[in-house]
């Protein structure tokens, strides 16, 4: 069963649309890094699901959706934090068994 293509989790958009404002993309990171920091970040985020742009627009209240952004910044910078201290660990682990 297939409910529909045009559903999806609202906070994807929102997610995509910051890490672009942050210059934080395929361009700039590798793509296993970039989908794995889209995993992580969306996993702190509750599921919004919409069917259209336009719904969110008309019935969002400006102070739903600044407070929306605010917890997708702070997810994106946890999970950055998170895969640096990863990356780092991965790296210690290395150097310690050359």
């Amino acid at each position: 069963m297939k409910l529909d293509n045009d559903i999806h989790n609202y906070y994807e958009k929102l997610v995509i649309d910051k890490l672009t404002s942050m210059d934080i993309t395929e361009a700039t990171s590798t793509p296993n890094y970039l989908a794995d920091l889209c995993c992580l970040v969306l996993n702190q985020l509750p599921p919004r699901y919409i069917r259209y742009e336009v719904d969110m627009a008309f019935y969002l209240a400006p102070a739903e959706r600044l407070q929306m952004e605010m917890n997708v910044a702070n997810a994106i910078q946890t999970s950055i934090k998170f895969l640096a201290d990863t990356q780092q660990q991965n790296a210690s682990a290395k150097t310690s068994t050359d």
